[in-house]
């Protein structure tokens, strides 16, 4: 009896330590939507109405978060009307803040300002630093590593990750573990086959320009997805076991309708342990008739 007492209570034991274990890494089931090139401007189009439905939808879809491909704001093409691009840039943050969700965002080639000297940190990137996120960061979630990238930097003339951005990400993957699986998050894109596909040429405005170089610091590193946008087309590209997703737009063909059969839309990724899928999600918003 005292032999059989003392199994139990082995047994018991055993139990209760395995149950006080935390959950296996990556076991856990979530969704996120990606939305990109969103071109947000003055109110044409009902491009504010758009985001909103947009945004209320992916909550209904029961998303986490959030993650932006770039292309929010259109403040490029203001030059020197720096009253504007602020105004525009409060009043993206004030639908975030209220959206209710964790939203991150990428930057894109038109979140970009010019209409300062070249030393005013609100040149460039500086804009978009100051009312939305760092260009390029990380976060963890849920036992995955999201990478967001600022590909719309330029060397030679050309798209690329610049030389500090690129020590930033030998050192943020130095903290990752190998086995931990990761998602990075791009405007300009790795890979794509646009041009191909519409004009049948191959051209250097596909990709960003050191796009290899970046791809080749995660070889260590469990890369499972690259999402991208730019392009407003919808593309699945599938090599050496990394799937790259240009996620078509939120704008479609900036707020005018489908972009060569391409709908208003954005991605929805669904994770589930170390494995994940997707849908492209058209959120049901029309184009402004004239």
């Amino acid at each position: 009896m005292k032999q059989l007492t003392l199994f139990i209570t082995l047994l018991l034991f055993v139990i209760a330590l395995k149950a006080s274990e935390p959950l296996a890494k990556g076991k856990d089931k979530f969704s996120f939507a990606f939305f990109t090139d969103i071109h947000l401007n003055n109110g044409a189009e009902g491009c504010w109405d758009g985001l909103n439905k947009a945004i209320k939808n992916a909550k209904a879809n029961k998303v986490d978060f959030i993650l932006t491909g770039g292309d929010n704001v259109d403040i490029d093409v203001l030059k020197d009307d720096a009253k504007t691009a602020h105004e525009l840039m409060q009043k993206y943050t004030g639908i975030i803040e209220k959206s209710g969700i964790d939203y991150y965002a990428t930057i894109g080639n038109h979140d970009r300002f010019w209409g300062v000297n070249k030393k005013d940190p609100l040149y460039n990137e500086g804009l978009f630093e100051k009312y939305i996120n760092e260009s390029y960061y990380s976060f963890d979630h849920k036992e995955w590593h999201f990478v967001v990238l600022n590909t719309t930097q330029t060397c030679g003339g050309s798209y690329c990750v610049g030389d500090e951005q690129k020590e930033w990400l030998k050192r943020d993957l130095q903290k990752v573990a190998a086995e931990t699986p990761i998602i990075i998050s791009v405007h300009v894109p790795f890979l794509s086959v646009y041009y191909p596909a519409l004009e049948g040429k191959y051209k250097s405005a596909d990709t960003f320009a050191n796009f290899k170089e970046i791809w080749d610091l995660f070889n260590e590193h469990n890369l499972k997805l690259v999402l991208q946008g730019h392009q407003h087309l919808y593309e699945e590209i599938q090599t050496l076991g990394i799937q790259f997703i240009t996620a078509g737009a939120i704008s479609a063909s900036w707020w005018g309708g489908a972009y060569h059969g391409t709908e208003e839309g954005y991605l929805k990724i669904n994770i589930d342990g170390d494995d994940f899928d997707w849908e492209y999600i058209d959120y049901g918003w029309e184009a402004v008739k004239d």
